[in-house]
């Protein structure tokens, strides 16, 4: 995959972390610098260390694979991006405000799901695991640092827009994997 397609990819996993970090921003008026960091940290190493771990599994499979590995991608790509923009338009339940360590824990664990599995699909097309993982923590830590600072000024921005962004990039990715 080359650079330009991996910060895509990026962009579109760390769209939930912006998110759910927007959702935190609104809710959250003291310790704001704080509460950001902690978020934002434990998105980006949730990001960063999922693909490695999917990246690892799928080399016990790529060998039963590699015939149809490009098809995989394919749809992996193809049910992660239709699978965002779905969820763009079904309810969302209001404000969770927490940041105890159980809350980052289990935000950092429900948004790098998807994370994971584009990490399989990383292995399947020969990307660089410590590049990718790097790329995509860091986009993620960013996205959630902007957008719990967004959710600050903008108490109504619309994330719909957002989720289906990011599925739309993942669906682009998709069909760029079947491209020779």
């Amino acid at each position: 995959m080359s650079i330009p397609a991996l910060i895509f990819l990026a962009i579109a996993l760390g769209i939930d972390c912006l998110v759910v970090s927007f959702s935190q921003g609104l809710i959250f008026t003291s310790k704001r610098t704080k509460n950001s960091l902690a978020l934002a940290l434990t998105m980006g190493l949730f990001q960063g260390l999922m693909p490695v771990i999917g990246y690892t599994g799928a080399d016990v499979i790529h060998k039963y694979v590699e015939s149809f590995s490009q098809w995989l991608v394919f749809g992996i790509f193809l049910i992660l991006g239709l699978k965002f923009i779905f969820e763009a338009f079904e309810e969302k339940e209001d404000g969770i405000c927490c940041i105890g360590l159980k809350c980052l824990l289990g935000m950092g664990l429900a948004t790098s799901i998807d994370a994971l599995v584009a990490g399989a699909s990383l292995n399947f097309t020969g990307t660089p695991l410590l590049l990718s993982a790097l790329i995509i923590g860091c986009a993620s830590f960013l996205m959630s640092m902007a957008g719990f600072w967004f959710g600050n000024f903008f108490k109504s921005f619309p994330s719909k827009y957002l989720e289906i962004s990011g599925g739309l990039i993942l669906i682009i990715l998709a069909v760029k994997a079947l491209l020779p």
